[in-house]
């Protein structure tokens, strides 16, 4: 006697696994940033990650420069080169003053007695060696690097290991890009090829000039800065922060102080310029919070804390934690900021409120050509001191992070790469 076959039950539409979707190979469910130290540019790397899902899935390597003494000077160099010549004058260092003693060993150089014991260095063989060996478990890695200092890094490990993994340069990293998968960079990083700027260099120094090609289509161009804010982060900001915020009498303006930058002058001139502006404005606020950042000069926060600290209207951040930065970016009515920072104003411009701009005729070359292009969008005016601040205006937000976001996935498709659901 035949046996006989009974059918096969239908099996359940619960969607196909993804090994039978391309692979797990093809799904991207990790990212590894490669950070430079510098919260700004940091912040931007750890804004696309989360933007694209991966904010519990990464990891953070850092790449450190040497501190202290004649390094604080030698920043213009490579950083392979500049370590290389940290450790020979440590050595000479020894020789010279304990004359072959023993001794204990120096500070590390990798920012061991810096308060980064919790970050890794940044090490290729490393990385490398860890996208090949988990990519049939694990799948590719998404690395995104950002800053000068993190250039060689992120394109060693492009080139070492191209098939696990898919690399995010942020910033234009100046010199062949074709080292990376993607390139995210503001469009006035492209202010030297302008008609404009090169007006402004001598005929012999424009082939020294970079970048010297227009973008092509693995360039991602932003007007600023990526970063962590967006609607979800706003409104969770706002409830973490109601019981300092609510009760403030309205409207709450926010004053955000930077630093000097090279293209961006300025001291105690603005300070006390930007002092008298907030008292005339004084009349039309609520209340009035300011916050210094780490860049900026002991003498301009003395002339603004010297002004303002004894106002009652006036609230001046002491620089301890918690920082209330969130907290003022969800319940501000309106903003002033210098004009130093890409980051710090990119940030604010995400609320889509008010933002009046300190300082932005002192700027000069590519930092001039972001204002410039923050004021034609409408999202900036000039700080002047005649504003009436409980006259409110707004614009689109600036949500430049999700849109970077979208063009990662894209790239990734093409590569037939998906990021995981």
């Amino acid at each position: 006697m035949r046996p006989i076959r009974l059918p096969e039950p239908p099996s359940p539409k619960l969607g196909t696994p993804e090994i039978f979707e391309g692979g797990i190979s093809g799904v991207v469910r990790r990212a590894v940033v490669i950070g430079n130290g510098f919260p700004g540019s940091e912040n931007q790397s750890i804004g696309l990650v989360r933007a694209l899902g991966l904010a519990d899935k990464h990891v953070l390597y850092r790449v450190t420069r040497p501190k202290g003494g004649i390094n604080e000077w030698l920043h213009w160099l490579p950083v392979s080169v500049h370590k290389k010549l940290d450790c020979v004058m440590r050595k000479m260092f020894i020789l010279l003053i304990y004359r072959g003693k023993r001794v204990g060993s120096l500070p590390t150089e990798n920012g061991g007695g810096l308060g980064l014991k919790c970050v890794l260095e940044a090490d290729v063989q490393e990385i490398i060696t860890m996208a090949r060996q988990t990519y049939e478990t694990d799948g590719p890695i998404l690395v995104v690097a950002c800053g000068r200092d993190t250039i060689s890094v992120a394109s060693s490990i492009r080139r070492l290991a191209s098939e696990n993994v898919f690399v995010v340069q942020i910033l234009h990293p100046r010199l062949h890009l074709n080292r990376f998968d993607l390139v995210i960079t503001p469009k006035h990083d492209y202010y030297p090829l302008t008609p404009e700027a090169q007006k402004q260099v001598p005929q012999f120094l424009r082939g020294w000039i970079t970048p010297r090609e227009p973008p092509d289509r693995h360039v991602v161009l932003t007007i600023g800065a990526l970063h962590q804010i967006d609607a979800n982060s706003l409104r969770n900001a706002a409830s973490q922060w109601r019981d300092e915020f609510s009760a403030l009498p309205k409207p709450l303006l926010v004053v955000n102080i930077g630093g000097p930058t090279s293209n961006c002058r300025y001291g105690v001139d603005v300070a006390k310029q930007l002092t008298t502006y907030l008292l005339s404005v004084l009349v039309s606020c609520g209340s009035i919070r300011i916050c210094f950042s780490s860049r900026t000069p002991e003498k301009v926060c003395s002339v603004i804390t010297k002004e303002l600290g004894g106002n009652p209207k006036v609230y001046i951040w002491d620089g301890e934690e918690p920082n209330p930065h969130m907290g003022h970016l969800a319940w501000a009515d309106a903003f002033v900021v210098t004009a130093d920072s890409v980051s710090m104003i990119s940030e604010v411009c995400s609320t889509g409120k008010p933002v009046y701009v300190m300082g932005s005729e002192r700027c000069k070359w590519k930092l001039c050509d972001f204002h410039k292009s923050l004021k034609e969008r409408g999202m900036v005016r000039p700080f002047t001191g005649l504003e009436n601040i409980s006259e409110s205006w707004s614009y689109p937000p600036l949500n430049e992070t999700a849109e970077a976001a979208n063009r990662v996935h894209e790239a990734l498709a093409e590569r037939g790469w998906r990021l995981r659901a």
